[in-house]
């Protein structure tokens, strides 16, 4: 490890893991960030956060993006509006009433 990023300031949440760096010909650095979280079942569940980037002595931070989580809250937005629009639907129909009561008309 560089001697640089061995002098890095505070400690990291609990639950947090950094990567190995990792150095790319052009120099620069890459450090990969993940979380992890134990399961009932015993098992530990990892999930990325993001990377540092190490380049001419600036860190830039990259968050990482789930794009699965993303299309699970587009679904359930998609799935609560339906939902209530049905509801309002049956609610009160957006066409006419039709109850009334029917008089016959007797001839005298």
């Amino acid at each position: 490890m560089r001697p640089e990023l061995r002098s890095v300031p505070g400690a990291a949440p609990r639950g947090v893991v950094f990567g190995d760096p990792h150095v790319t010909p052009d120099g620069t650095t890459v450090i990969t960030v993940s979380r992890t979280r134990r399961r009932r079942s015993g098992g530990d569940r990892v999930s990325a956060i993001g990377v540092y980037t190490v380049r001419d002595g600036q860190a830039v931070w990259s968050p990482a993006v789930d794009a699965d989580r993303i299309a699970l809250i587009g679904v359930a937005t998609g799935f609560v509006a339906a939902t209530l629009a049905t509801l309002a639907v049956l609610r009160q129909p957006p066409w006419p009433a039709m109850t009334g009561t029917i008089t016959a008309i007797r001839d005298r």
